[in-house]
């Protein structure tokens, strides 16, 4: 079994990091999720920018043509270069139900998945966002969507419903249905499953919240490396950078009565494979 040390990138940057994405000239993007801020970070690991958007911001993509897209609360906005909210889809209006993960897929469609506040079991649902501005509900009965990630060829999308404690992998249609969904492999050790990044060789590290660490897992979904992160609740992981060889952390701070001074800092590693960029929307 591999073992890699992150290191601090960031101060403390979020009380609830989540949702890391690189933006080209912008820098990485993380989101303080449950404050409403999408937060920029230069490649010195220095804040140069914090936007508000809302109560709750759960995911963010580059648009195709320019500007981009992002999960809210109860649905989605487009927003322009400026990072002001152009336009705005409410998909529903139950308080106690919140968007929290999302990506794009290779067609340029933006996926965001929902969750109760309380994590009451099947409240939550997975949402596409289509490039017409139409939204759309795809599965329901989720507990906790999570991490969600497509491969570099876009065969398959690799999706984290972190109540069932695993992985599954999602087989689409040319119509953007679900044509298959089926399990990947069961999340292995402590700590809540939570966000995802793909590598080149189809391998998937998941963020072990709880547990300190990032889990890897090849191809066929076993397990043969981690990245030790020297803060409990791990979140989230993408790969940046110019050239995608680095993956970059997320941390939270939420709910820890006595959180260690790094908690909400935003960590790094270097794995063996690298990454790919982030599919951008259609819209």
């Amino acid at each position: 079994m591999k073992r890699i040390q992150a290191q601090q990138f960031t101060e403390s940057v979020t009380h609830h990091g989540e949702g890391p994405v690189w933006l080209g000239r912008h820098g990485l993007a993380v989101l303080d999720m449950l404050a409403g801020d999408v937060v920029l970070i230069d490649e010195r690991g220095a804040q140069t920018r914090r936007e508000h958007l809302g109560e709750v911001v759960a995911a963010l993509r580059p648009r195709r043509v320019g500007g981009f897209v992002a999960g809210l609360e109860r649905g989605f906005c487009l927003l322009n270069e400026h990072f002001a909210v152009t336009e705005a889809v409410t998909c529903w209006t139950d308080p106690s139900v919140r968007m929290n993960d999302g990506a794009c897929d290779p067609m340029g469609r933006f996926w965001c998945g929902s969750m109760a506040y309380d994590l009451t079991p099947g409240a939550g649902a997975l949402w596409r966002f289509e490039p017409s501005g139409d939204a759309v509900e795809v599965i329901t009965g989720i507990g906790c969507s999570n991490g969600l990630a497509w491969n570099r060829d876009g065969t398959r999308a690799y999706y984290v419903d972190s109540l069932t404690g695993r992985i599954d992998v999602l087989e689409l249609g040319p119509d953007g249905q679900i044509a298959d969904r089926r399990p990947y492999t069961d999340t292995v050790g402590d700590g809540f499953p939570d966000g995802i990044a793909v590598d080149l060789a189809d391998g998937v590290w998941l963020a072990s919240f709880g547990s300190g660490l990032l889990r890897h897992f090849d191809h066929k979904g076993r397990h043969d490396a981690d990245i030790t992160v020297p803060v409990r609740q791990v979140t989230a992981c993408t790969f940046a950078g110019p050239d995608y060889s680095e993956l970059y952390i997320t941390t939270s701070r939420f709910g820890l009565q006595d959180p260690e001074a790094a908690a909400g800092a935003v960590f790094r590693a270097k794995p063996d494979t690298g990454g790919f960029a982030p599919y951008t929307f259609g819209g």
